[in-house]
């Protein structure tokens, strides 16, 4: 029998996950992430495995596995879990990093069409009586204009597909790892990060969060973009410094921002982003489906299983 815990459980059940290790008669321990930390550390004493949704695993929590064999993130950032201290105690750390493309590629789309259209305002102002026929607020066309996206994996291209019926002049894109002859066969032109925010009308990101590319876009970045910009972030909070965001949607210094991720989640209730005419936020949620869930069960629980089979994980990333 093989113990498995569960850090920060967000999932109705875990069908999936013991289906799947049905061999191991796995246990599944189900921790809360506001669980006192002396319960957490007992919990994971005798662990065989760990999976993590986005609450911190730090040294201290590393450091008291004493059996622990493997570490998997349900989703993609690894940014929450101390891959270092992880290689340290010879516990492979793993991700789940081809699941939801479709549906983040999807929710991106709707923000930068929400946020261009003005969704949100013009159907409370319906609601509340105020029939503006149109120009009570400015709106831009999306056709022939020209999309930038900041990174381009997986995620990152199926957005980019999904766009290409929208007429775009061109598409910019920004990866240290794309060559040009990738950008090539995908379509799309590669540029300086400064380049894209100069030419780029809408602006996705879909690169990791690291020390490299935090604050990726801040105050020099929004200064360059222009006056219609839309800018959409469904990859990491923290890619964007958000006290420049907040000053250029004040000073209307870009059209607008759709913003599925933040610094710090949930929310406060009182961030100004939230009563700004100028902003779509939603918490989270791009990454959700009903399709998507079973995905990633599926998928964690699979990298879970190939370890305890004594292979390495698909997608081991503190190697």
């Amino acid at each position: 029998m093989k113990k498995i815990v569960v850090i920060e459980p967000g999932y109705l059940s875990y069908v999936e996950e013991k289906r799947i290790l049905n061999a191991w008669q796995a246990e599944f321990v189900v921790v809360p992430a506001n669980a006192p930390q002396a319960e957490k550390l007992q919990q994971l004493s005798d662990a065989d495995a760990l999976m993590v949704r986005e609450a911190r695993i730090d040294s201290t929590l590393i450091n008291a596995m004493n059996q622990c064999k493997v570490i998997v993130r349900y989703g993609v950032g690894v940014d929450n879990i101390d891959l270092d201290a992880a290689k340290a105690k010879g516990i492979y750390v793993a991700n789940v990093p081809d699941y939801g493309s479709e549906d983040v590629a999807e929710h991106a789309l709707a923000l930068m069409l929400s946020a261009t259209r003005r969704i949100v305002s013009r159907d409370k102002q319906v609601r509340n009586g105020q029939w503006g026929i149109g120009q009570s607020e400015p709106m831009h066309r999306i056709s022939g204009k020209v999309l930038g996206v900041i990174g381009f994996g997986r995620i990152a291209r199926n957005f980019v597909q999904k766009a290409s019926g929208l007429g775009f002049r061109s598409v910019l894109v920004v990866d240290p790892v794309l060559t040009e002859e990738q950008a090539q066969e995908a379509g799309v032109v590669r540029v300086e990060l400064s380049t894209l925010c100069k030419e780029a009308d809408f602006i996705s990101l879909h690169a990791p969060l690291t020390e490299q590319t935090r604050h990726l876009i801040g105050e020099r970045e929004l200064a360059l973009m222009k006056p219609n910009t839309v800018l959409v972030n469904t990859s990491r909070g923290g890619l964007i410094n958000e006290d420049a965001l907040l000053n250029a949607l004040i000073k209307k210094q870009i059209f607008a921002a759709g913003l599925d991720v933040f610094t710090t989640e949930p929310v406060s209730a009182k961030h100004p982003f939230l009563y700004m005419d100028n902003t779509l936020c939603t918490d989270h949620t791009g990454w959700f489906t009903e399709e998507s869930v079973v995905e990633l069960q599926s998928k964690a629980a699979q990298e879970v299983l190939r370890v305890f089979e004594g292979q390495q994980p698909k997608n081991w990333v503190n190697k």
